[in-house]
């Protein structure tokens, strides 16, 4: 009839049956123990729930049977790549209240899209249809139930992280795949970790402590020629959010230089997780965050809740906030990286992606002042990062402080061989420069910590002050605003979400109000998560942008199907 074989992950099993259909082995899974296991994490009745670039969340009580799926998922997704995959449980930047998973591919890369679409299908599979779609999920993606399965699971501070971080363990299991709980790590760490196994670590070691003895050391290396500029120059003060950022900070500080001093703020001791902080407060609200004390031309930045994002900040003399969100962050590394390049003499091809909410003075100097090329893609971590793969080295940032930089293979390769063999000095030393900062990029995703420890690198070898940084280019004034809608479906975008294809009339309206201001463009799209449609305006003035932002708004709610009162005015 059969022939048994047992897959073991520690304390969990799985017994498959083999056949032969068609000459090739069939195996079939062990549908009981999901079905037990199933029964342990049911669906709430009428809850549906769609994988996006961030994965799924919502309220952290209706994820229990989420996370079980995932880890269902992730094993079938381990079998078909032959690599260990992710399990982040986190929502980010999202309330306390809230939480989330997502997984993440063999190089620590986000999920591939086909395998989204998978997700969302199991997400909201009645109990009876997970059998169905399991097999289905296995046919159509040839998965050989045979293969060895490798999970690594990570999870953020919020108070439900750790019993749905056992729902997708009980996932694991019921498909006897191998598990490795991480615990409480920052959701760039799990990516790192994974790339790292899957390179058979020549990545780096896959573990937290590789990940700080790999930044800590290109970080040392990189700042060893700095020139001082007095204490205040490599002073800074850090906002975690109140979140997972904070603990790996107090970790990794004692491998740190000790020319680079932190402080610590909202390190989750007090406040809840993002609650008046963290780097979506600061970017949203364009001020500094609770529980910072932010003293004149200070140096801070601060966290999300899983640190992934960063932004920089301060208050000049005179009390003005002055924010450098992502598209200064990439116009400082991109700058670095391309000065660096000029004095090795490699003609490697580096280019800036961005997105539609990009400031255009941004894009501006980057094009006119650095001739560096820049490409614009859809709203979303994944459109910016497979489009930086297409380039020698690619350079991506959200304007909400999410981003990273990619060399190919042949780029890096490239730049160590000439950072060991190079016989002119000059270009030796530039190339040792680019080789350590290769180390201390987190190339996997956005990294708070790493991307921190990049700017850091950056000011210190540079002697730039965060007041001379932010000098680099004046940012356009910009208001975003939202508009309520019957159905966000009636917008739909092309050019990068930059221009409206439907309804009929919206961007004729929205390029005839460009027309009247200075130095201004708009966009709209539809929101990924509610019944809203996103407003960006810019222009010469923030009174001008926030004119603009008000008729921009009333021209969706009147031509979209605005609903509930008309929107009103910026004050």
């Amino acid at each position: 009839a059969g022939v048994w074989d047992r897959s073991a992950a520690y304390s969990c099993s799985m017994y498959l049956w083999i056949f032969e259909v068609n000459s090739f082995p069939f195996i079939e899974m062990d549908f009981e123990a999901v079905a037990k296991y199933s029964a342990l994490h049911l669906k709430p009745a009428g809850l549906t729930l769609q994988y996006g670039t961030a994965g799924f969340r919502t309220k952290a009580g209706h994820l229990d049977h989420i996370m079980y799926r995932m880890g269902l998922l992730a094993v079938l997704r381990s079998m078909k790549t032959k690599s260990t995959i992710g399990v982040m449980v986190t929502a980010s930047h999202n309330p306390e209240e809230d939480n989330g998973v997502k997984l993440v591919d063999p190089l620590g890369e986000m999920l591939t899209s086909a395998w989204e679409e998978y997700a969302t299908c199991l997400a909201n599979a009645d109990e009876q249809e997970i059998q169905s779609i399991l097999t289905e999920i296995c046919q159509k993606e040839v998965v050989n139930l045979h293969l060895h399965a490798s999970v690594f699971i990570g999870r953020d501070t919020r108070p439900s992280s750790e019993k749905l971080s056992q729902s997708v363990i009980d996932g694991v299991c019921a498909l006897g795949g191998q598990y490795h709980d991480y615990g409480l790590v920052t959701t760039p760490q799990l990516h790192y970790m994974v790339c790292c196994q899957n390179t058979q670590e020549h990545y780096g070691k896959a573990t937290v402590e590789g990940y700080y003895q790999k930044l800590s050391k290109a970080f040392g290396e990189l700042t060893k020629q700095a020139c001082s500029s007095g204490d205040g120059q490599r002073y800074l003060k850090i906002d975690c959010a109140n979140g997972i950022g904070a603990l790996k900070l107090k970790e990794m500080e004692h491998y740190f230089p000790k020319n680079l001093l932190i402080h610590l703020y909202n390190d989750g001791t007090k406040e809840k997780l993002n609650h008046l902080c963290g780097a979506d407060f600061v970017k949203v609200h364009q001020k500094p965050p609770l529980g910072l004390d932010l003293k004149p031309n200070e140096r801070c930045c601060s966290f999300d809740g899983d640190a992934d994002r960063i932004v920089y900040y301060y208050n000049d003399t005179a009390g003005h906030f002055h924010l450098l969100d992502g598209d200064k962050i990439a116009t400082l590394i991109s700058t670095f990286i391309k000065e660096l390049l000029i004095k090795i003499g490699q003609s490697l091809k580096m280019a800036v992606v961005q997105t539609a909410y990009a400031n255009g003075s941004s894009t501006r100097y980057l094009e006119e002042t650095m001739k560096v090329p820049v490409h614009c893609t859809k709203t979303g971590v994944k459109h910016l990062h497979h489009k930086a793969q297409e380039f020698d080295i690619g350079v991506y940032f959200e304007a909400n402080g999410h981003g990273t930089v990619l060399f190919t293979n042949a780029a890096e390769e490239k730049i160590r061989h000439m950072a060991k063999e190079e016989k002119d000095n000059q270009k030796r030393e530039a190339a040792k420069r680019l080789e350590n900062t290769i180390d201390l990029i987190n190339q996997t995703v956005g990294d708070a910590i790493s991307d921190m420890l990049v700017i850091e690198a950056i000011l210190a070898l540079k002697g730039l002050t965060v007041q001379q940084w932010d000098a680099i280019y004046a940012d356009l004034p910009n208001r975003q605003l939202k508009v309520k809608v019957a159905d966000r479906r009636v917008i739909d975008t092309t050019d990068a979400e930059r221009r409206a294809v439907t309804p009929s009339g919206l961007q004729e309206k929205i390029d005839e109000l460009v027309k009247t201001y200075r130095l201004s463009r708009a966009f709209v799209r539809p929101s990924g998560t509610e019944d809203v449609v996103r407003v960006y305006a810019e222009a010469d003035t923030q009174e001008n942008a926030d004119s603009l932002a008000y008729e921009v708004s009333l021209a969706v709610y009147h031509l979209a199907g605005g609903i509930g009162e008309p929107p009103q005015p910026v004050f």
